[in-house]
């Protein structure tokens, strides 16, 4: 374990115009608003959690429940540069600097407290700057292209992230891919050092970014490297009303 996660800091971006689903940090899940239920299973994990939003419905939703929030700017095109601008102004109002910045989905009311200490591990290994997270597929899945796909290497550093399902294995049926190789499907948790987010941030936009519309390829791109914690265990992003309903059965059951 990385020191201690005392010295850790979760930041979860929030907007409220979301392209798919809007307001979706305020929708109600089991009584509470998803945003309250991702801050509080990061809470379990790390002492220092804060919501960054430039939405006033959201900043007061989080205070309501006792939260802490900051106010980020309308004009970020990325969660990550919403996330250091939350991070310099919350460094402002404390003495300690984080050896570790969480960049924690606002969308994952079911996120897994064990996804954060894989990613917080990866930086035991002092030469990791930026790390992130994938999920092992059995042969019983499905490669989806809503998902974006990895491959890594024998370091565990990330070669490449894709919207289409790599690599491609030439000789076989699609649809038989997950019986002849392990896949890796990217769950969009990230850890950074203050250094590398801060980097990250003044990288202009890079071409296989633009291409695929990863905002992580910026960083591979630039001759840099993500360290890559497997986990077999799903998350459950909400992007949509369906997804939003799914999630919503899946805290009914586990009430039952």
């Amino acid at each position: 374990m990385i020191g201690n996660q005392k010295n850790v800091l979760g930041i979860i971006p929030a907007r409220y115009n979301s392209s798919r689903l809007k307001g979706k940090p305020l929708a109600l899940i089991d009584e509470k608003p998803m945003i309250q239920h991702v801050y509080e299973r990061a809470s379990k994990v790390l002492n220092h959690v804060v919501v960054a939003t430039d939405d006033n419905r959201i900043a007061d939703c989080v205070k309501e429940f006792g939260g802490q929030v900051q106010m980020t700017s309308p004009n970020h095109q990325t969660g990550t540069n919403r996330c250091l601008e939350a991070y310099l102004n919350w460094q402002k109002e404390h003495t300690t600097t984080p050896s570790v910045i969480l960049n924690i989905q606002g969308d994952e009311p079911l996120l897994n407290e064990d996804h954060l200490i894989k990613i917080i591990n990866c930086f035991n290994d002092t030469q990791t700057t930026i790390a992130s997270l994938a999920l092992i597929l059995t042969e019983k899945d499905q490669l989806n292209p809503g998902n974006v796909y990895l491959v890594k290497d024998k370091n565990e550093n990330a070669i490449y992230f894709s919207r289409n399902p790599i690599p491609f294995l030439r000789d076989i049926e699609p649809k038989k891919w997950t019986q002849h190789h392990t896949f890796f499907q990217h769950i969009g948790l990230y850890g950074f050092t203050v250094d590398a987010l801060v980097k990250f941030c003044s990288l202009p936009e890079a071409e296989l970014e633009k291409k695929e519309k990863l905002e992580q390829l910026r960083w591979l791109e630039n001759g840099e490297k993500i360290k890559i914690a497997v986990t077999n265990q799903l998350s459950h992003p909400v992007d949509t009303i369906d997804d939003l309903n799914k999630v919503r059965e899946l805290f009914k059951s586990k009430e039952k």
